[in-house]
């Protein structure tokens, strides 16, 4: 086999295992298993599709960080959600962050993310479709999921417990992908979570690169100082 018979080769198997895990449909076991499998090539495969997701959010973290957070990188608390293998977190890392917590459905991937050597604490077994049980209100100055919110994984509501464990005047920054975007409406989601008083929007980066073959919209939220009626 020539070598470019053997990077195409590559490639598409690659585009076979991201097409698989969007079929899904947000359902726990299912993704848990299919992820216990793809733990050992999953860095390998994203990097064959280009997979630039992480190092925008951890760039975009980085000068929101600089514009609205006050204190030095070492000590602003950030939680990666949905953090896979830990690629945020090595970007956030790169970037002088130091109090990085991360929680992944997969404990195959928490298992790869725990050796990197980024974070603070991590956890496996959490579902973002479900409560964070364990994660108090207002835990963390900056909220990241990259990667999350995309075919087949976390349903758009997800990103209420994203706020509700985002200090007042934090920052939740997601990426989501664009076909996600429009067949979930996630961002008929982050409209009611502002009507709610919940969150405001500060930017949305449309149309990014993301993957070799989509791009994604890069959504910055501001948590609101005092959310109308609670947080939802």
């Amino acid at each position: 086999m020539s070598k470019l018979t053997k990077q195409t080769a590559l490639e598409e198997a690659a585009q076979k295992r991201i097409k698989e895990s969007h079929v899904l449909n947000g359902d726990a076991d299912r993704l848990a298993k299919y992820y216990r499998g793809w733990a050992d090539s999953y860095e390998l495969d994203v990097e064959h599709e280009q997979y630039c997701g992480p190092i925008i959010v951890a760039e975009l973290t980085g000068a929101l960080q600089t514009a609205y957070v006050e204190g030095e990188r070492a000590v602003i608390t950030i939680l990666d959600a949905g953090c896979g293998t830990g690629l945020v977190g090595m970007e956030l890392e790169r970037l002088g962050f130091r109090s990085i917590d991360g929680f992944d459905l997969s404990e195959a991937m928490v298992e790869k993310a725990r050796e990197t050597g980024v974070y603070r604490h991590i956890r496996a077994d959490v579902d973002l479709n479900s409560s964070l049980t364990g994660y108090p209100d207002a835990s963390y100055d900056i909220t990241v999921c990259c990667g999350v919110f995309t075919l087949g994984h976390v349903r758009p509501d997800g990103l209420r417990e994203l706020t509700r464990v985002t200090r007042p005047r934090g920052l939740v920054v997601v990426s989501v992908r664009k076909s996600y975007a429009e067949a979930a409406s996630f961002e008929d989601e982050v409209l009611r979570l502002q009507e709610a008083g919940v969150l405001e929007p500060l930017q949305c980066l449309n149309d990014g690169r993301y993957l070799e073959e989509e791009g994604a919209h890069y959504w910055v939220l501001r948590v609101a100082e005092k959310p109308k009626g609670g947080r939802l």
